[in-house]
């Protein structure tokens, strides 16, 4: 990974993306009300992440596959992201994106915004329908901190040259390392938490930011 200036993560769901996309799985499901209830819960820190994570997958039990399309089809970028990754590329930065929601949905979106990097949950899978299991270790509130970490050594970036943008409870450790914890979109806990807090949602907001 080539050396860089500074180093921009993000969170996806409501924060890089305007959905929370275990949501729209779940309307394939029927189940989108409940696992919506769940994923508010979560992200209000009452409940913990992988936990609550577990439990709002099994609900997407039976979920073929092919669903996934459906899916991707609704999936919205936050105004701005585009801008916003163009402008840090342009100032000699990379974006990067740690999720607590899924590869299936993130190498297919990532990509075209220009993103860097990206680390997520992969979803499990039997015989072409979702198992109602996650695949591997969960990337919660310690792996996105994690992440950061990894991505900025790698780099050549100091901690204190990182910007870390997040909207849930499960981003607070991600925010608290970074030189910059940003709150955008974001729940009171978080808002209270952040270093800044930005109220519009338009990532364009966050170009001022970039050293």
């Amino acid at each position: 990974m080539p050396d860089a200036r500074f180093l921009v993560v993000f969170d996806a769901d409501s924060t890089l993306l305007r959905n929370e996309v275990i949501e729209l799985i779940a309307d394939e499901a029927g189940r989108g009300p409940e696992v919506a209830a769940a994923t508010e819960a979560a992200m209000r820190g009452e409940v913990d992440f992988a936990t609550s994570l577990r439990s709002r997958v099994a609900e997407l039990r039976g979920v073929p596959l092919s669903a996934f399309d459906r899916v991707r089809a609704r999936v919205e970028p936050t105004p701005g992201a585009a801008e916003l990754v163009v402008a840090i590329h342009a100032r000699g930065g990379r974006a990067a994106v740690v999720s607590g929601g899924f590869h299936e949905i993130l190498d297919v979106i990532a990509p075209p915004l220009g993103i860097d990097e990206w680390r997520a949950n992969r979803l499990a899978v039997d015989g072409g329908v979702l198992s109602g299991l996650v695949d591997g270790e969960i990337v919660d509130a310690a792996g996105k901190a994690a992440a950061l970490r990894e991505w900025a050594a790698a780099s050549g970036v100091p901690l204190s040259r990182t910007i870390a943008v997040g909207d849930g409870a499960n981003d607070l450790r991600m925010m608290a390392v970074a030189g910059l914890g940003v709150a955008f979109n974001a729940k009171p806990a978080v808002r209270r938490q952040a270093d800044l807090v930005v109220g519009p949602v338009d990532l364009r907001e966050l170009i001022p930011l970039l050293p």
